[in-house]
C-alpha cells in the first residue's frame, strides 16, 4: 500500500514538472499526458485519441498531436517511427534519451543499451562545432514471440 501511494506521488510530481516543460499548463493536456504515462509501450497519437473517447474524454485529436510533439521536444516523450512511416509516442520517464528494439508485428517495445550510440553521437556534435544535435536510432524486427507464431501458423 505504501509503494503504491509513494508510486502515485512520484507520478503526479512527474506529471506536474513535465507539464511545465510543455507551455501552457491545460486540463486537456494534463488528460493526454496522463494517458500517455499509463500507455503500454509506444502508442499512436490517433490510438491514443480513441482510448481517451472511449473513456468519455472530449480532447481533439489536434490537441493530442499538439501535446505529444510538446512532450517529445521537451524531450519528455520518445518518436518512433512504425514500418507505415507513423509516429509513434512513448512517455520518456526521465529526463534520459532512451532507444528501443521494437517489434513489429506486436509492438512490443524494449530499452537497449545505447551508451556507444550517445557517446558517438557526442563526438560528432564536438568534432562539428554543432549544438543541440539530436539524433534517432530506431532498431524494430520481429520479437521471439511474434516468430514462433509464425511458425506454428507455417508447420499446420
Amino acid at each position: 500500500m505504501a509503494d503504491d501511494r509513494q508510486q502515485a506521488m512520484t507520478t503526479t510530481h512527474d506529471t506536474v514538472h513535465d507539464m511545465a516543460l510543455i507551455g501552457r499548463a491545460t486540463q486537456q493536456r494534463a488528460v493526454v499526458l496522463g494517458a500517455l504515462v499509463v500507455a503500454e509501450g509506444f502508442i499512436s497519437a490517433q490510438a491514443l485519441h480513441k482510448r481517451l473517447v472511449a473513456d468519455g474524454s472530449s480532447v481533439g485529436l489536434s490537441t493530442v498531436y499538439r501535446t505529444l510533439t510538446a512532450l517529445a521536444e521537451a524531450g519528455r516523450a520518445d518518436i518512433f517511427r512504425d514500418t507505415n512511416g507513423e509516429r509513434l509516442f512513448r512517455h520518456r520517464p526521465g529526463p534520459d534519451h532512451r532507444h528501443y528494439l521494437i517489434c513489429t508485428e506486436c509492438g512490443l517495445s524494449l530499452p537497449v543499451e545505447s551508451g556507444p550510440v550517445e557517446k558517438w553521437a557526442g563526438r560528432i556534435a564536438r568534432a562539428s562545432g554543432f549544438a543541440d544535435v539530436r539524433h534517432a536510432v530506431e532498431l524494430s524486427g520481429r520479437c521471439p514471440d511474434c516468430l514462433r507464431k509464425e511458425e506454428r501458423a507455417q508447420t499446420r
